[in-house]
């Protein structure tokens, strides 16, 4: 069955170089955290990537990463599409309102791909790491039968998506007894604390279970799930917009989080030990580096990274 890994990359900045995050060079050949992501896709067995960017990138976009995994995802029988996210991309019946600069979050990046999406699919940020095994156990549930609403995501362990340069905000979520998703709190400030060794949590001085899954935006989606999406976006426009034109974004997990609510989807929590990491603060690239060196020490990834596909 055929398999698609989408990269919402449209935050990347027009400006290209070292501040923008998503293009730090990390790996020892000047690795991107966007080239990891791929590698583990592709190994996993997903056989399609779907860029989501902005039309005012697309040249130095393609230049700098597009064009170069293009060439080895040819090699690989991996097919290549964009998508592209765009502030005037809005329902029908709408416009853009006066003032508005900004996209309208990940609920419309990933809408952005409808017209290239036929397959299952994963939906990742494209400046986080996330490991291998997610990428193996969602690939693992895409393929086989299930229905139209029938979702899952990989539930990373809090502890393991801390940082140590300041607070983060997570998911932190809500499973019933069969692993199944009920809720999504989103929760701010998430401090990393460390007590004889062991790693912990805190919000506000207050100790939170550092054991709890959270959701890191590594949703597995049925095509199907475009027309829900599409539809929501519309209600959106109707009900959201209206109250808060300048600022208001369309995001998946509120999204998704709100069909649970109303009982329209399901949502398998697969569980993941891997480490996250992401460059939150400029203080994390160091970790970041030294983290991927230990990877390729252990043997996890080749120096020359896609050389084991």
């Amino acid at each position: 069955m055929n398999t698609a890994l989408l990269i919402m990359a449209a935050g990347i900045g027009s400006r290209f170089g070292g501040g923008i995050k998503q293009l730090q060079a990390l790996g020892p050949n000047g690795e991107i955290i966007m080239d990891y992501s791929i590698h583990d896709a592709i190994e996993a067995g997903f056989n399609k990537i779907v860029f989501v960017i902005r039309k005012d990138i697309e040249k130095d976009f393609r230049e700098i990463i597009g064009d170069r995994i293009e060439k080895m995802c040819a090699d690989h029988n991996v097919e290549v599409a964009y998508g592209f996210q765009a502030l005037e991309n809005i329902p029908e019946g709408y416009s853009v309102p006066e003032g508005r600069a900004k996209p309208w979050g990940t609920g419309q990046a990933v809408l952005a791909a409808k017209d290239v999406i036929n397959e299952p699919f994963v939906v990742i940020n494209a400046d986080d790491y996330y490991g291998k095994e997610a990428f193996v156990k969602l690939h693992e549930y895409l393929v086989q039968e299930h229905g139209e609403n029938e979702f899952c995501m990989a539930g990373f362990i809090l502890k393991n998506t801390l940082s140590d340069n300041g607070g983060v905000t997570r998911g932190v979520c809500q499973v019933d007894e069969n692993g199944n998703l009920t809720d999504v709190i989103e929760t701010s400030d998430i401090m990393k604390t460390v007590e004889n060794g062991v790693v912990g949590a805190s919000v506000d001085g207050k100790a939170i279970d550092a054991n709890s899954y959270v959701s890191m935006n590594f949703w597995g989606l049925m095509p199907g799930f475009m027309k829900t999406l599409e539809e929501g976006f519309k209600e959106f426009f109707e009900k959201t917009v209206p109250a808060n034109p300048l600022k208001a974004e369309y995001l998946i997990p509120i999204f998704i989080g709100d069909l649970l609510k109303e009982n329209k989807v399901s949502v398998k929590v697969l569980d993941t030990q891997d480490s996250w990491f992401g460059v939150t603060y400029k203080e994390d690239k160091e970790y970041v580096i030294n983290s991927i060196q230990q990877l390729i020490k252990d043997g996890v990834y080749k120096e020359d990274l896609f050389s084991d596909l």
